[in-house]
């Protein structure tokens, strides 16, 4: 999903820079009130989100993918520290890896970190107060991931589109029925991992309970 150097046109390059680094700058200003108990774990998510997204997964037709990881981030450090983290990893994989352009950073970071990462922690704290039993958290960590990738999918194939490198009617749809599929296997790994972080660490998801709700961060 990350997009090379010479796929989007100026304009659009320019006003998604522009979008990523006011969100960036914004969550830089809230992370002044989160809580320094939990600081740590940006560390420990930045650094398990960038080794988890070189691991890749066959999905169909020698198609892979790989886990996003801005749900899960979003889910156990709140939306604008998950924010920073997953735009840590975007710029760090730019300019050490050559894994997305330059020009392009602003486009990326803005279809899996800030979408990604915002629209999941939406879907996750709401479904998680509405659905009913036990596994309630795991289910709501499922759809939000899930539906995380289709964003950022849909995103990236509305800047191409919208940038003349691609047919976006032609291309909107098979493109985000790839990351559809890719978004059942990242919210299994989400679900798995938030369910796993519960059981070994319960005091780092104690703010998504007791009552179904999620700390504002």
């Amino acid at each position: 999903m990350h997009i090379p150097d010479g796929y989007l046109s100026v304009p659009v390059w320019s006003a998604m820079s522009a979008v990523s680094a006011g969100t960036v700058a914004y969550s830089i200003k809230r992370l002044d009130k989160y809580d320094e108990k939990r600081i740590p774990m940006l560390g420990v998510m930045g650094a398990f989100i960038f080794a988890a997204q070189m691991i890749n997964f066959p999905i169909a037709g020698g198609v892979s993918g790989h886990l996003m990881g801005s749900a899960l981030a979003a889910i156990l450090l709140g939306p604008w520290a998950a924010t920073l983290v997953m735009s840590a990893v975007f710029i760090v994989q730019c300019f050490l890896f050559q894994d997305g352009g330059l020009t392009a950073l602003g486009a990326n970071i803005f279809n899996m970190g800030i979408a990604g990462t915002l629209a999941g922690y939406a879907v996750f704290t709401l479904l998680n107060r509405l659905l009913p039993g036990g596994k309630k958290e795991a289910a709501a960590a499922f759809i939000a991931a899930w539906l995380s990738t289709v964003l950022g999918a849909a995103f990236t194939v509305l800047e191409l589109g919208l940038s003349g490198t691609v047919a976006l009617r032609a291309a909107f749809i098979p493109v985000v029925g790839i990351y559809a599929l890719i978004g059942l296997a990242e919210g299994g790994i989400t679900a798995a991992a938030l369910a796993a972080v519960g059981k070994a660490r319960s005091d780092l998801v104690e703010h998504i309970r007791p009552e179904g709700s999620i700390e504002h961060v």
